[in-house]
C-alpha cells in the first residue's frame, strides 16, 4: 500500500456523517468491551510517525486522544466536540508548518492531511467507529518515500528551468545574415573602353626624298660623263689626262651647283605631289629641268673666281653658257630623271593611297560594330 491509502471502506470524510453514524456504534458498543487505557496508549502509532514530520500535529493528536480515551462510555456530543477540536488543532498545526518554508509546507502537506488527522485521533478514541481499521505506515517508510517525492519535485523542476526552448531561437536564426546592401553587388562596375582614333593619312613625301637622292646621283654621273665626252671632242682631254679631268671636275664647283640644284627641284615638285600619279611627274618634270639649266648656268659662275670679277665680266660668261651643250644636256637630264624617278616615287604614292584607305575602312568597321568587352 502507499504512504497515503488507509483501508477504510465507505469512509464518511464529514463530522455530522460521524455524528450520524454514532447511533450505530452506541449499538455496537453494547457488545464491545471498554478499551483499557494501556491499548489507547499504545493504539496511536500514526502519532508517532507524525511527529517526524510535525511535532505540533502529533502532541494535538495525543491530547486529543487521551481526552477521549477516558470516557467509559461514549457520548454523541463529547464525540463531535472531539472530532472538532482535533480538526482545529489539526488545522493549526498545518497552518505553522505552511510558515516554516514552501518545501517543508509541501511534505506536512504530504504527509499530514487534516482530515486524515482528526479521523485517527476519532479512530484512536472509539475504535470502530468509522467502521473500518486503519493501517498507518511505518515510519521507516515515510521518510523515504517523501524524500523520493521531493527529489521528483526537484528533478522536474530543474529539468523545467533547464530545458531550451527551440522556438525562443527561430528568431535569432533568422536574423543571422548580414544585411545586403541593395543596388551594391547588383550594378556591375563600369568599363572603360578606350575609343578607336582616327587613323592618320601615311604621306609619301619621305619616299621621295630617297628617291630625289638616287635620282641627283644619277645626275651628277650623267653631267660628269657629258662635260669629259663634250672635252674629249674637242681635244682638250687625251686618253693619258682623263684621270686628272675627272678630278679636276669632282672638285669644282662646276659639278656640284647643277646637281644640288637638281635635287632641290626634284624634292620641291615630289612635296606638291606627294601621293599623286605619275602623270604629274611627267607633266611638271619641265619645272626640274629648268632648276637643271639653272644650276648649270650658277655652276659656271662659281667654278671661276667671281668676286674677281666685274659685273660685265660675270654677264659675259653667263651669256657664253645658256646655249652650251652641256647647259642644254643638264636641262634634258633634269627633265628625264624626273619622270621616270617621279614613276617610281607614283607607285609608292599609290601604295600608302591603299594603306589609307585600308585603315579608314577598318576605322569606320569599329566605330559601327561599338565598344567591346575585353
Amino acid at each position: 500500500m502507499s504512504d497515503h491509502e488507509v483501508s477504510k471502506p465507505a469512509q464518511a470524510h464529514d463530522v455530522d456523517d460521524a455524528v450520524a453514524a454514532a447511533p450505530e456504534t452506541d449499538a455496537q458498543g453494547v457488545d464491545t468491551p471498554a478499551v483499557p487505557a494501556e491499548a489507547a496508549d499504545v493504539q496511536p502509532a500514526p502519532a508517532e510517525a507524525a511527529e517526524a514530520q510535525a511535532p505540533t500535529a502529533d502532541a494535538a493528536s495525543q491530547d486529543a486522544g487521551e481526552g477521549v480515551a477516558g470516557a467509559a462510555q461514549p457520548d454523541h456530543a463529547m464525540v463531535a466536540q472531539s472530532a472538532n477540536d482535533s480538526l482545529a488543532q489539526a488545522e493549526r498545526a498545518a497552518e505553522g508548518a505552511t510558515a516554516r518554508g514552501e518545501a517543508a509546507a509541501a511534505d506536512q502537506k504530504a504527509a499530514v492531511d487534516a482530515d486524515l488527522a482528526a479521523f485517527e485521533a476519532a479512530e484512536a478514541a472509539y475504535p470502530g467507529t468509522f467502521g473500518g481499521t486503519f493501517t498507518p505506515p511505518s515510519p521507516a517508510e515515510t521518510p523515504t518515500v517523501v524524500a523520493a517525492a521531493a527529489a521528483t519535485e526537484t528533478a522536474t523542476f530543474e529539468h523545467a528551468t533547464t530545458r531550451v526552448d527551440p522556438v525562443a531561437e527561430a528568431p535569432t536564426q533568422v536574423l543571422a545574415p548580414a544585411v545586403i546592401i541593395p543596388g551594391a553587388s547588383d550594378v556591375p562596375p563600369p568599363i572603360f573602353v578606350q575609343a578607336p582614333e582616327p587613323p592618320r593619312e601615311r604621306g609619301n613625301r619621305g619616299a621621295i626624298f630617297g628617291i630625289g637622292l638616287l635620282a641627283a646621283v644619277a645626275f651628277a654621273i650623267l653631267y660628269l660623263g657629258t662635260a669629259l665626252g663634250i672635252a674629249a671632242f674637242d681635244g682638250k682631254v687625251t686618253t693619258d689626262s682623263i684621270g686628272t679631268y675627272l678630278l679636276d671636275q669632282a672638285r669644282s664647283a662646276g659639278l656640284w651647283i647643277p646637281v644640288v640644284v637638281f635635287a632641290i627641284g626634284f624634292w620641291l615638285l615630289g612635296g606638291i605631289i606627294n601621293r599623286g600619279r605619275w602623270g604629274y611627274w611627267v607633266v611638271f618634270g619641265i619645272i626640274v629641268g629648268g632648276f637643271a639649266y639653272g644650276g648649270h648656268l650658277l655652276g659656271a659662275i662659281g667654278s671661276v673666281e667671281f668676286w674677281k670679277l666685274g659685273a660685265t665680266q660675270l654677264a659675259e660668261n653667263v651669256n657664253g653658257q645658256l646655249l652650251a651643250p652641256l647647259a642644254i644636256a643638264a636641262f634634258i637630264f633634269g627633265r628625264e630623271l624626273t619622270i621616270w624617278f617621279g614613276a617610281w616615287a607614283a607607285r609608292t604614292g599609290a601604295r600608302r593611297t591603299a594603306q589609307n584607305e585600308e585603315a579608314q575602312r577598318e576605322y569606320e568597321r569599329v566605330l559601327e560594330a561599338g565598344p567591346q568587352l575585353p
